[in-house]
C-alpha cells in the first residue's frame, strides 16, 4: 500500500479496501498450503481477523499519507415485494458502514443507488460534519500490524450449501459475462468478478486438497466425482429459477464447462476471465492496429 500510493503519489485520491479482492488473492496466494482453506464465503467477512487487519492497516496507510482510505462495497441490493427482506438488508448495509466508519474510513461504495441515502446518514453521523477522517483518525493502533495478523486462518465451517453456492454463484456470473454484463444481481447481492473468482478457486481448493464437509451425517469428502454431481444439480436449479427459455437462450452450457474446468485443473488459473476471454474475443493476428 505504501508502494502504490509513494508512486502514484499526486494521482491517487486514496485507496479502496476490496474485500472480495483481497479474499481471492488470500486464496490463490496460498494455494500450495492445504492448511489454509477458507470455510464458506459467506463466513468470510469484514470481522474475520485477517480482514479486519487488513482495513485497519489500510486506514493507517492512507491517513499517515493523506489520502483517502476507502471502505468496502456493500453487495446487498433492494429487495422489490419483500418488505422484511429489504429491511433486512437494509439493516446489514447500515451495520457494515457503520464499523468501517467507526474504524476510520473516509467513505465507502454502495452496489447499488437505492441504498445511498442510508448509507450518507451513517457516514454523515459519523464524520460529524467534516468531510474526511485524515487529521481526526490516525489509527496508530494499526501500525504494528504484520504478516501474522494479515494472514491469520479464518475461522468457519465448510458445507454442502457452501460447495453449491459457489457452484451456483460462479456458473451464472460467468454466463452474464459471456453475454457482456460485468456485475449480475443475483439472490439479492450484487455480484462481480471478484466474487466469482473466490467462487472458483474456493472449489478449487476444496477439490485439490479433499476439504471435509462440516454438518453432514456422514463423512463428506470433496472430490471430483462430489463436484460433478453438484454441477449436475446446480444447472438443474439455476433452470428452474431462470426459466427454461432463457436458460436455453443464453451463455449457462458454455459458462459451466469454463467454470468447470477450472475448478478441476490441475493448476490453479490465475484468472477466471482470462480463459473465457476466448469464448467472446475475435483474433487478428495479422491485422494492422488502428488507433
Amino acid at each position: 500500500m505504501n508502494e502504490i500510493l509513494y508512486e502514484l503519489r499526486p494521482h491517487s485520491a486514496g485507496l479502496n479496501c476490496g474485500r472480495w479482492d483481497y479474499i481471492f488473492s488470500y486464496v490463490k496466494t496460498l494455494r500450495a498450503h492445504p492448511d489454509r482453506l477458507l470455510p464458506d464465503r459467506v463466513s468470510v467477512t469484514m470481522t474475520q481477523p485477517f480482514m479486519r487487519s487488513y482495513s485497519d492497516l489500510l486506514i493507517f496507510t492512507c491517513h499517515r499519507r493523506g489520502v483517502h482510505a476507502m471502505g468496502g462495497m456493500a453487495a446487498q441490493i433492494p429487495i422489490r415485494g419483500n418488505a422484511d427482506a429489504h429491511a433486512s438488508a437494509v439493516d446489514a448495509v447500515r451495520r457494515d458502514k457503520l464499523r468501517e466508519v467507526q474504524a476510520g474510513h473516509d467513505g465507502t461504495w454502495a452496489a447499488h443507488p437505492g441504498l445511498i441515502a442510508d448509507i450518507s446518514k451513517v457516514f454523515s453521523a459519523g464524520l460529524s460534519e467534516r468531510d474526511n477522517l485524515i487529521g481526526a483518525v490516525a489509527r496508530e493502533d494499526a501500525a504494528g500490524i504484520g504478516e501474522d495478523d494479515l494472514l491469520e486462518r479464518p475461522r468457519g465451517k465448510r458445507t454442502m450449501e457452501g460447495l453449491r453456492l459457489n457452484t451456483r454463484v460462479g456458473i451464472q456470473y460467468m454466463a452474464a459475462w459471456l453475454a457482456g454484463a460485468g456485475s449480475v444481481p443475483l439472490y439479492n447481492l450484487m455480484e462481480d468478478a471478484a466474487t466469482a473468482e473466490i467462487s472458483r478457486v474456493q472449489n478449487w481448493q476444496w477439490i485439490r486438497y479433499g476439504a471435509e464437509l462440516d454438518g453432514q451425517a456422514v463423512k463428506v469428502t470433496v472430490t471430483p466425482e462430489l463436484f460433478g454431481r453438484v454441477v449436475e444439480e446446480e444447472m438443474g436449479r439455476i433452470e428452474r429459477e431462470v426459466g427454461g427459455e432463457k436458460f436455453r437462450g443464453g451463455m449457462y452450457g458454455e459458462a459451466c464447462s469454463v467454470f468447470v474446468r477450472q475448478c478441476t485443473s490441475p493448476e490453479l488459473a490465475d484468472f477466471l476471465t482470462l480463459d473465457a476471454y476466448n469464448r467472446i474475443v475475435v483474433h487478428h493476428p495479422g491485422a494492422e492496429a488502428r488507433l
